[in-house]
């Protein structure tokens, strides 16, 4: 009988684990969806600075009782300008959202916040990504969902569309109520 040589078997454990790791990640209800470790955990620190001459916000804004969402966007983000309309009609809609500006120039995010108009009740710059880093963001745009206490309900990798609004975001503010 012919032993088997572990280069012979190599390849059959590496396939054997793509395979595992393939099922795992089909059996999630939105493989597109990236998951959030945070989910159901406080909020991380909140640490931005001001950007232009308006109101920042801090760790006790998310824990006043009301739900709320983190945006995190910039000038430079494609599709922080696709969903930017939509996050004017939560606004509209009595939704309070604060904006960290990522990574950006401060003129830049203020003109991009002129053109388009401003839907946040106070934003804060995160020039460096420290604060994203702590939160998780894989890029921009990514939005949370906060609940009164201040913890993570929802956290929400690319752009607010209709769809994912009517299908998402506002279920999970309802939850979070």
């Amino acid at each position: 009988m012919a032993k088997l040589s572990p280069m012979m078997v190599l390849p059959l454990v590496i396939f054997a684990g793509f395979a595992g790791l393939a099922f795992v990640g089909l059996q999630r209800d939105n493989p597109n969806e990236l998951p959030s470790a945070l989910a159901g955990k406080p909020a991380p620190v909140v640490a931005v600075t001001p950007l232009g001459d308006g109101k920042t916000f801090d760790d006790s804004d998310l824990r006043d009782g009301t739900v709320t969402l983190v945006n995190y966007w910039a000038s430079w983000c494609a599709p922080c300008r696709v969903e930017h309309p939509n996050l004017e009609k939560l606004a509209k809609d009595g939704i309070t959202i604060y904006g960290v500006n990522y990574k950006d120039k401060a003129d830049n995010a203020l003109n991009f916040l002129k053109e388009l108009g401003n839907p946040y009740a106070a934003m804060g710059a995160d020039a460096t990504g420290r604060m994203a880093l702590d939160w998780g963001v894989y890029g921009v745009p990514e939005t949370y969902v906060i609940d009164g206490k201040g913890n993570i309900v929802l956290r929400f990798a690319g752009p607010i569309t209709e769809r994912v609004m009517q299908s998402t975001i506002l279920p999970a503010i309802e939850a979070a109520r």
